[in-house]
């Protein structure tokens, strides 16, 4: 799944077209993790970089449920975790600290999304992890990084670690703690941890079983995380998936949540 960085905008008339386009893609964001039931209350974040040379982000206000995300109040902050602006929401700033490290480390990660559901957290207790049971969790395969657990990340001398343990990749389990993708968009944020979220599923399904789990092998594996991040050419190819895929979640915002951009 690859998306081609847009030029930046120069003027301020067009930047802050693209902060409006932004701040409503994310909020959709947030009403879709909300929807698929991915949330935890008002904890864990969404963060998408702001275009310009001040390091300015858009992120969730304090002490709203994702259910209540809109455009207009998701705060912006600058690399610290500060507001940059006038606004009547608190901040967490310690919430930012997985975050303002992986932006400042990975240019491509415009956009961070970070979970704590039920699925991912059982897979980042596993000692073995993502396992190749299906075909959605071959998109990650050896496309995964793993960070262990060193308490609730408050400390900023974790940031060099957390880093070294995502690499390149686009997503990254935090043992004993949950998941985490990254997008050059909200979108393709998002997209990625749907299918992540989905892999942990049916892995925790498929062991719950109780039997023996059938692996393909490490060649068929690889063969189909190419195919499915584009490296690998086939017969056919599906360029437009995401898009369309995009299109439909966004539909699917304006009919449960419409003043998302509001």
């Amino acid at each position: 799944m690859t998306e081609t960085l847009t030029a930046q905008p120069a003027t301020a008339a067009e930047l802050a077209a693209e902060e409006l386009r932004l701040r409503r893609e994310l909020a959709a964001v947030y009403r879709l993790v909300a929807h698929f039931r991915m949330t935890d209350l008002i904890f864990t974040h969404i963060s998408q970089r702001l275009p310009g040379p001040d390091h300015h982000f858009l992120i969730n206000p304090y002490g709203l449920l994702f259910e209540e995300i809109t455009a207009s109040n998701l705060v912006k902050i600058d690399l610290d975790g500060n507001p940059v602006e006038p606004t009547p929401h608190p901040v967490n700033p310690a919430g930012f600290v997985i975050h303002s490290a992986i932006h400042k480390a990975r240019p491509d990660a415009h956009c961070v999304l970070h979970t704590h559901t039920k699925a991912g957290c059982a897979v980042a207790a596993q000692q073995g992890g993502l396992l190749p049971v299906n075909q959605m969790s071959m998109e990650f395969h050896h496309r995964v990084g793993y960070h262990d657990y060193e308490g609730v990340a408050l400390n900023l001398d974790e940031q060099e670690r957390l880093v070294a343990d995502l690499g390149g990749h686009p997503a990254l389990i935090l043992r004993n703690h949950g998941l985490l993708t990254v997008g050059d968009s909200a979108k393709q944020a998002f997209l990625r941890m749907y299918y992540l979220e989905k892999a942990c599923e049916i892995q925790v399904t498929a062991q719950a079983a109780g039997t023996p789990l059938i692996l393909p092998s490490e060649q068929v594996c690889e063969y189909t995380a190419q195919q499915l991040t584009g490296e690998a050419a086939s017969d056919f190819e599906d360029h437009d998936a995401y898009d369309l895929a995009w299109g439909a979640l966004l539909r699917l915002v304006e009919r449960i949540a419409p003043d998302y951009k509001d």
